[in-house]
């Protein structure tokens, strides 16, 4: 039965069939060979239960923050002001996108848009400065990464609801691996840039007064990313009303900088819709793949068969997280995520780890499948920005970025606080 499923589930992504119908068809088949409860009786009640939630509420809410952001052209602004406090460092500009993706990150919500945005700001620059293209590729496709750990995160939303885990704890947990991955990210180039100058390019200083003067352009990021999670944090509001003040707050700033045009709201509303319904597509097919699974009882069947090989917590942990590396390379990160939840939570419950860290860890594992071949997002997103060189070079330039991810996979394992620490003061 597990065999089946796996198989399946690959089988049919290998054909290029949507996500959430590669859901639906597995729950099906699952329903028909193996499980005991006819799941036609109970589809409209899965259906029903898995959409009519408020929490979900704040999906579309903060797929729009980023629409407006990205078509705001507060990217460009808030590239030219990291630029001048970061690329002094070994490494020079690749600091700057590292420490872009890392703030926008804290308002999109959107890894694939993070990386667009940054590329698309980022490259022209490299281009004219002679910066080695796989590490300044990589560091930008390793940086949008963490558009899915920094809170506002649609993914930690989605892993909350369909575990039952508190959102706003999943945002706190998230903030502190995710500050710290980002600055991993930044020793790694500065340590490859050490080792080989010529990887970094040319160190550009800049004067204290541009240094301050730029402060101005940060202000609105820094005060939406404040406005969103001080809200949650302070107990104010809900995901879902902080992300309804956020794109208030990001009209606002369009509005400052007189960007806000008519093509530009409807083409955000129609980006908006097109993500939140495939998002949406993907998490009722989870909850209908759940209730074949359950039917059938894999996830009893799989928490047996660890149970019998007499392994300790922290070596089936282990497998756990050397399962999620190998599927990495072939399932995309939301599709990875909906399709383990239902049997991998549990298990890890069962072996005394709390679920709020856990939630973390696999976002960074997750993160992973973002720039690894063959169907890492990030990757496709940044080589089609640049339109020069190849797939390779990207590729290249990623793996000292998804060392540093197991690097901080090792950490979370080791020091659970380093997730738990901001939670627990809550």
């Amino acid at each position: 039965m597990i065999l089946f499923t796996s198989v399946g589930l690959l089988t049919l992504l290998t054909l290029s069939i949507p996500v959430g119908v590669v859901l639906f068809l597995l729950a099906f088949g699952i329903d028909a060979f193996f499980s005991p409860f006819p799941l036609m009786r109970g589809l409209g009640q899965v259906v029903w239960s898995s959409s009519n939630s408020a929490t979900l509420i704040a999906i579309p809410f903060f797929v729009l923050l980023g629409e407006i952001l990205v078509r705001s052209g507060v990217a460009q602004r808030t590239y030219a002001a990291l630029e001048s406090w970061v690329s002094w460092l070994p490494g020079g500009l690749i600091h700057a996108n590292i420490a872009t993706a890392t703030l926008f990150s804290a308002t999109s919500g959107s890894s694939v848009a993070t990386a667009a945005t940054v590329a698309s700001v980022a490259t022209p620059q490299a281009e004219r400065l002679n910066y080695d293209p796989k590490l300044f590729s990589g560091a930008i496709a390793a940086g949008g990464t963490l558009g899915i750990m920094i809170p506002p995160s649609i993914n930690l939303i989605v892993y909350g609801f369909l575990t039952e885990t508190s959102i706003p704890k999943l945002f706190l947990a998230g903030l502190i691996p995710g500050l710290a991955l980002a600055l991993l990210f930044m020793v790694v180039t500065a340590l490859f840039c050490i080792a080989k100058p010529s990887l970094g390019g040319p160190g550009i200083t800049a004067t204290w007064q541009k240094r301050m003067s730029g402060l101005v352009d940060l202000i609105p990021l820094l005060g939406l990313f404040g406005a969103i999670v001080g809200s949650i944090y302070a107990g104010w509001a809900t995901p879902t009303e902080a992300a309804a003040i956020g794109v208030a707050m990001a009209f606002a700033i369009a509005a400052t900088q007189r960007a806000i045009t008519w093509d530009m709201i409807v083409d955000s509303l129609k980006g908006t819709i097109r993500t939140t319904a495939m998002i949406m597509l993907v998490v009722i097919g989870a909850y209908v793949l759940n209730f074949a699974l359950t039917a059938a009882g894999v996830s009893r069947a799989l928490q047996e068969f660890l149970q019998g090989l007499g392994w300790g917590s922290l070596a089936t942990l282990l497998v756990i997280v050397l399962i999620y590396i190998v599927l990495g390379f072939f399932i995309e990160t939301l599709s990875l995520m909906v399709a383990t939840i239902p049997i991998v939570v549990p298990i890890v419950e069962q072996l005394g780890y709390d679920k709020l860290w856990f939630g973390i860890l696999m976002i960074i594992l997750v993160e992973m499948a973002l720039i690894t071949p063959p169907v890492g997002l990030n990757l496709y997103v940044v080589q089609g920005v640049r339109k020069t060189g190849t797939l390779f070079d990207v590729m290249l330039g990623v793996i000292p970025y998804a060392l540093a991810m197991l690097v901080m996979v090792g950490l979370l394992i080791m020091f659970p606080a380093i997730a738990l620490f901001l939670p627990d003061l809550n």
